[in-house]
């Protein structure tokens, strides 16, 4: 039977990248092509990597963060969108909820998800946005779900930023981590500073 490389990925587990650079490195064989290129792969060539799929018995972890307690309503509704999705694939979920930086990678629910991957019960893990689990480094965590046969689905990963959009992003994470730590010198030239790289900051974001 030929299939897609989203339904091979799906069928072992992986992401579609990874299909393609097992092919890359010869783990597995080249597959076939459509006349536009588009690749298909032998499912029966494929068994032999079906210890990568996630067992259906493993848990669904929706993971949900916002950056600050303020941010609390967003939280609810991004919990309820995560809700929804799995309930409408049936998926039976467990919730991890985190209130934090993007930056900050010591968060008690992420290293809760880090620790419940590795102890391998973990079969899905699903995101509201890429950016939801870290600003940075999220890859590191997508790495460790390939290793441990963790199929990762971002309900919105075809809602692409704009650079911009990213870099303002950024700052403004990057600002808030650093007015938490400057505000407690009492330093009222230090607020105005980082009062104003936070004005600057959301100026530029669209």
């Amino acid at each position: 039977m030929l299939v897609s490389i989203r339904v091979a990925a799906e069928e072992l587990g992986v992401r579609p990248e990874t299909l393609r650079r097992w092919e890359s490195q010869g783990k597995i064989e080249a597959p076939e092509r459509t006349p536009g290129g588009k690749r298909r792969y032998d499912l029966a060539k494929l068994r032999h990597l079906a210890p990568h799929k996630a067992p259906s018995e493993r848990v669904t972890i929706l993971y949900a963060r916002v950056s600050t307690n303020g941010q609390r309503d967003d939280l609810v509704r991004q919990r309820a969108l995560l809700e929804t999705f799995s309930s409408a694939n049936g998926w039976p979920y467990e919730v991890i909820e985190d209130v934090g930086s993007g930056l900050n990678y010591h968060k008690r629910g992420l290293k809760q998800l880090i620790a419940q991957i590795c102890s391998g019960r973990v079969g899905r893990l699903v995101l509201s946005h890429k950016d939801r689990l870290l600003r940075f480094g999220s890859e590191l965590v997508f790495s460790l779900c390939e290793h441990f046969g963790v199929e990762v689905v971002i309900i919105n990963a075809s809602e692409n930023s704009t650079f911009e959009e990213d870099l303002a992003s950024d700052v403004i994470e990057i600002v808030t981590v650093f007015s938490a730590r400057l505000y407690g010198s009492r330093s009222h030239k230090n607020k105005q500073v980082m009062d104003r790289l936070r004005e600057v900051a959301k100026e530029v974001s669209p």
